[in-house]
């Protein structure tokens, strides 16, 4: 690890459903980098961040904030406005990872094994979609929120659904977000994968199994609450279905453009032939709360959570600020 200690701007918080995660993230976060040396003040999602950033002195920003405007590309456009450092993906990155049904057709196009789905916009009837989906995608369904992360919205039907209710888990997801995608359920065990590293240098961590036995399925309670969930790392799979897990989760972050860390969410049926993996989205800021799953597998791998946060602090800083171009005089 570098001798080099930093300012670093901790980003917190924000106008999302995730914004109590969020802030749990940064408290970790910001221990780990005081642990590790820096300098670290932690700033609010909110209007007057633009000018504690400006006038603060920051060499370098991390970004935590979960969900819409923290990790859809919106707080990142500020940082580049701002011309300062960051850690985590870019503007394009971060957007097209939020958006699952942009980023499930970029993942169809590298080859990626996704789950056939349909969706559709706010203020259309539910009934009718509802309707189309259990004619074109199949009656066990999962309904999900298009851009909302944390399982906030989601709605799981394994065992089939009626027009009804699923036209009434249309509306409820829509409660939540502008657009509702319903996908063709995959059964199996939840399976997550973080990525290390940026480009050509990307490597997969220890796949970690998540099992939620008091939950119908990782939903946002078994996530967050103490002793709500399991988590068995490295996953207990057979070696060829952990290669292609890994395998995957590293393409998944290559084909969105992601950069430093993401986290890569599947569904693993073994008792398909060869071991059917899904890929079901990226998350391009994962949790690093106390029962987040990426801190506990680079742990596994060997990376304390100092050194893990240093070093991204590090490889932003060593990146720098976005390119800029000079203007060029209008011709006369």
């Amino acid at each position: 690890m570098s001798a080099r200690k930093y300012s670093v701007a901790v980003v917190q918080g924000g106008p999302s459903s995730e914004a109590e995660v969020s802030r749990a993230s940064a408290t970790s976060v910001a221990n780990a980098l005081v642990k590790a040396g820096h300098g670290v003040v932690r700033l609010e999602l909110n209007a007057f961040l633009a000018e504690s950033l400006r006038t603060g002195g920051y060499e370098v920003v991390f970004p935590v904030s979960h969900g819409a405007v923290g990790e859809d590309g919106s707080l990142q456009g500020l940082l580049e406005v701002l011309d300062i450092p960051y850690v985590g993906s870019d503007v394009l990155a971060s957007a097209l990872a939020m958006n699952k049904r942009v980023a499930k057709v970029l993942f169809a196009a590298a080859g990626l094994p996704v789950a056939p789905a349909l969706h559709a916009k706010r203020g259309g009837d539910a009934r009718a979609l509802a309707e189309a989906a259990l004619r074109d995608v199949g009656e066990r369904v999962v309904v999900k929120p298009c851009s909302n992360g944390s399982a906030i919205g989601v709605a799981r039907f394994d065992e089939g659904v009626s027009a009804v209710d699923l036209a009434t888990a249309i509306e409820a997801a829509w409660q939540v977000d502008d657009v509702v995608l319903i996908e063709r359920f995959a059964p199996g065990r939840e399976i997550t994968c973080g990525v290390h590293g940026t480009g050509a240098d990307a490597i997969a961590l220890p796949p970690t199994e998540i099992r939620a036995p008091n939950d119908a399925f990782y939903t946002y309670q078994a996530r967050y609450a103490p002793g709500r969930s399991e988590h068995l790392c490295p996953a207990p799979l057979e070696a060829p279905v952990l290669k292609r897990v890994q395998q995957v989760a590293v393409e998944a972050h290559r084909a969105l453009g992601c950069r430093d860390l993401c986290r890569a969410d599947f569904v693993v049926d073994e008792t398909a032939a060869e071991g059917a993996v899904t890929l079901l989205e990226v998350n391009t800021m994962p949790g690093f709360t106390d029962t987040s799953l990426y801190p506990e597998a680079a742990g596994v791998a060997g990376i304390a959570m100092a050194e893990l946060c240093g070093g991204f602090v590090e490889a932003a800083v060593k990146r720098g600020p976005p390119r800029r171009n000079s203007a060029l005089p209008l011709p006369r």
